[in-house]
């Protein structure tokens, strides 16, 4: 070969290495960024061209697709469809043409879609016998009565709040509702419709913000609910060791460090009161004087041991539950009952619940059972998985009796079930600057049967601006609801 004919060769084999090494930096390298690219629509028109798997509940769809009429992207055959839109959506979440999706219609988009890996043998099937290409479903651990008594519950109440419910033995979610909500079949398409249905629920021009998750998203000061992680911590730590111990408050208590009386509720028996009293009656001196006097370490490595500090994926996340570090000791006895810097989603406080329930041991909380492809078979399981061991089992049969004393003839009566021990918690938790704005009532409880089972943990969550001030508690507000969701699941295992 003569030196210009080699001198062509080699720069054309240069050309060909270029063209590979460029074809290999689009095609693994930048695959995941293009194929993310908004501006890319492969990926939408390929998301909505066949009808998407379905998310189950009880063994029934709570979804569904049907042919797209969208006049501006007639490429879109197909849109997302709801049932009972507003009460699932916190679980759902939405799948847009125009918005895209969140919550499991993003997680699980792949299965949904039928693009999912795990789904290559069942499409390629279909490919080959000719049928149309579907997407795989999303089974639950939901269950729809406890779904509509919380949804509903909330809904009767007016104001905005969250209801999370926990099967204590296996960590499945029970229910999951947030109010008020949304309807996510009214901007699944991509006319202007949807457009403005969009526009319409964003914060900006609904301050109700009805998008928010706030059984997943939001943290509230917990209140009164949290004494039951620093009863928890008390026992864990050998600084009582019995429900029915006098404890070393007096009262009044000053707190370490300041001039300021923490204060109780109204005349209740606080000094000197034992665990269970303290309890039954929500005595701040009580709580607050065992937080200060475990200290800041002690008592996050309780809070920590019951899920808080730590985000929870369902796999939908949630937010971090927050107990902070580095606070002195009285800033750790306010903390100590729920307020100061301490903020608890409804979930993490159904964990707590759960986790007393379930004699101290904390199970992973999950809302997915398995998903499966279009020919309904299993691709995978999700098995329980313990998280945390907050408290011995003796130790949490000791908070149990404590719980179901407030239930019987404590703050928590409204919860009670005939035929079935309940314990609970509730909360009146301080909200704006100086307690100036109205108190967020709370209510963690769960149930057990007359066979020992504890079919489930449940935490509720109230914020009504619009109430009277004084009629605002959590054993009022927030008990009955409670007690409808516990009666729900009971009633669905008869």
């Amino acid at each position: 070969m003569n030196k210009p004919l080699r001198r062509i060769a080699i720069f054309c084999g240069l050309l060909v290495l270029t063209l590979l090494l460029r074809d290999n930096w689009l095609q693994y390298v930048k695959a995941d960024t293009l194929r993310e690219d908004t501006a890319n629509r492969r990926v939408t028109i390929a998301r909505y061209s066949t009808p998407r798997g379905d998310i189950i509940v009880d063994g029934n769809p709570i979804t569904g697709s049907t042919a797209s009429n969208s006049s501006g992207l007639n490429d879109l055959k197909y849109k997302r469809t709801y049932k009972d839109g507003p009460m699932w959506a916190p679980v759902t979440g939405f799948a847009s043409q125009a918005f895209g999706a969140n919550l499991m219609e993003s997680v699980e988009d792949g299965i949904l879609t039928g693009n999912d890996d795990r789904l290559f043998f069942r499409n390629t099937l279909d490919m080959i016998t000719g049928k149309q290409k579907q997407g795989g479903n999303v089974v639950t651990t939901l269950n729809a009565a406890a779904q509509s008594a919380a949804y509903n519950g909330l809904k009767k109440q007016g104001g905005k709040g969250a209801v999370v419910a926990l099967d204590p033995s296996t960590g499945k979610i029970l229910a999951l509702a947030s109010y008020p909500s949304y309807d996510p079949s009214a901007f699944a398409g991509s006319s202007n419709t949807d457009a403005e249905a969009w526009k319409k629920l964003q914060k900006k021009y609904n301050p109700n913000d009805p998008m928010l998750n706030r059984a997943l998203r939001e943290t509230y000061p917990p209140g009164s609910t949290f004494k039951v992680v620093t009863a928890a911590a008390a026992l864990q730590n050998g600084l009582y060791t019995s429900a029915d111990e006098a404890t070393k408050s007096p009262l009044p208590y000053v707190m370490p460090g300041t001039t300021t009386e923490l204060k109780n509720e109204g005349s209740i028996p606080c000094k000197n009161a034992t665990m269970r009293i303290a309890l039954r009656y929500s005595c701040n001196t009580v709580f607050g004087k065992i937080g200060a006097d475990l200290g800041n370490d002690k008592m996050l490595a309780e809070a920590k041991k019951f899920g808080f500090d730590a985000e929870q994926f369902t796999p939908v996340r949630s937010s971090a539950s927050t107990f902070s570090d580095d606070m002195n000791q009285s800033q750790t006895a306010l903390s100590s009952i729920g307020q100061f810097n301490t903020a608890a989603t409804p979930l993490q406080m159904a964990m707590v619940a759960s986790a007393v329930a379930n004699d101290g041991k904390l199970m992973k909380p999950y809302m997915i059972d398995k998903l499966q492809s279009s020919g309904v078979d299993t691709i995978s399981q999700t098995d329980p998985q313990e998280l945390s061991q907050p408290l011995s089992s003796e130790n949490a049969q000791i908070l149990q009796s404590m719980m179901e004393t407030v239930v019987k003839e404590g703050t928590g009566t409204n919860a009670q079930i005939n035929g079935v021990t309940v314990g609970g918690k509730t909360g009146t938790a301080q909200h704006g600057v100086e307690n100036s704005e109205n108190p967020y009532a709370w209510f963690i409880s769960y149930a057990k049967l007359p066979d020992g089972s504890k079919p489930v943990a449940v935490a509720v969550v109230i914020e009504d601006d619009n109430a009277n001030r004084d009629d605002i508690s959590g054993g009022g507000l927030a008990a009955p609801i409670a007690k409808s969701v516990m009666e729900a699941v009971i009633n669905s295992k008869k």
